[in-house]
């Protein structure tokens, strides 16, 4: 009976010890407000409209104090336990293959619908980004930082934990050490929040959207009947068996338009591999062009980690 306690009580420990184990991947970037207050802005068409996103590798490259910052938050990160995704290494293997996602066309020419931060993201498949703004704050000889983190979910785009303080002035010239002096009092409890959003997508799945769009050349739409039932009943059987406890909502529908929102898909495919909008809506497209939709040709454009969007009847 002993014994059988004690294995028990082991066996306990070793799963306890296997979730705290489990802890989201994340990524240190600057804010778009520090971005744009320090002139480390770009711009790109999305189009036909000209949007200004934030330039990371030109702001990693000039500003002396950028890197140091992002190393000691990362550094505080570590220290708790959290999985790192490096943001320099990431926008170098991004200007890797930038070349590439620029000339890759759909067969009627249209361009892959991505904007530089969702292919940074796409890449990086942090978990969540923490973004980072801070000044210095100079009264005499001391100096204090002024910091805010904001810890958001890289697949919804939704703030989960936030933080903002002054750190005490200090004599110091060395801006990374006041900021840990700064960050130090809040961070156990700002990632305490960043853990309780990740343990909650473990228990109820990761949240994407999904569109589902018809081209007006299309054979069928979503009103079009097959063995007596609509194709958009389908659809939404499919994502009711493959979502997270059925947990999803159907915004709006149309026969030409279905909109799935708070979709809940599971951290992991069978692989282990993570799970985003993508390859869950891969295996939405493969059961669509079998039987009994057989649907043959279905486009896929993927909006970064947590949106996708299918339009059906051509490529």
């Amino acid at each position: 009976m002993k014994r059988l306690l004690i294995t028990c009580l082991l066996c306990a420990a070793a799963l306890a010890a296997s979730a705290q184990a489990k802890k989201p991947t994340i990524m240190v970037m600057p804010s778009d407000l520090w971005c744009n207050t320090n002139g480390y802005m770009t711009t790109y068409d999305n189009q036909g409209v000209t949007v200004s996103v934030p330039d990371y590798q030109r702001a990693l490259q000039t500003d002396v104090n950028l890197l140091p910052v992002i190393a000691k938050i990362n550094d505080l990160m570590a220290d708790r336990g959290f999985p790192l995704k490096n943001l320099e290494s990431e926008v170098k293997d991004l200007n890797r293959t930038d070349a590439e996602m620029s000339m890759l066309q759909s067969r009627s020419g249209g361009s892959v619908n991505q904007s530089p931060i969702d292919r940074l993201r796409q890449q990086a498949k942090a978990d969540i980004i923490i973004f980072l703004t801070w000044n210095v704050n100079q009264t005499g000889p001391k100096k204090s930082v002024t910091y805010t983190l904001q810890g958001v979910d890289s697949y919804t785009n939704k703030q989960v934990a936030g933080d903002t303080g002054t750190g005490a002035p200090s004599f110091t010239a060395e801006l990374p050490l006041l900021l840990e002096q700064a960050v130090n009092t809040h961070i156990d409890n700002f990632a305490d929040r960043l853990q309780a959003h990740f343990d909650d997508m473990f228990a109820n799945g990761r949240e994407i959207s999904i569109l589902v769009n018809v081209f007006d050349t299309s054979p069928v739409d979503l009103e079009s009947e097959i063995d007596g039932r609509e194709l958009s009943e389908y659809i939404d059987d499919w994502m009711a068996d493959h979502t997270v406890n059925g947990r999803y909502s159907l915004e709006d529908a149309t026969e030409n338009y279905m909109r799935f929102e708070q979709v809940r898909i599971p951290m992991y495919d069978e692989r282990e591999r993570a799970m985003d909008a993508n390859r869950f809506a891969r295996e939405l497209t493969r059961y669509l062009k079998g039987a009994p939709c057989n649907i043959p040709q279905i486009k896929q454009m993927n909006q970064g980690l947590g949106r996708v969007t299918l339009v059906l009847g051509d490529k």
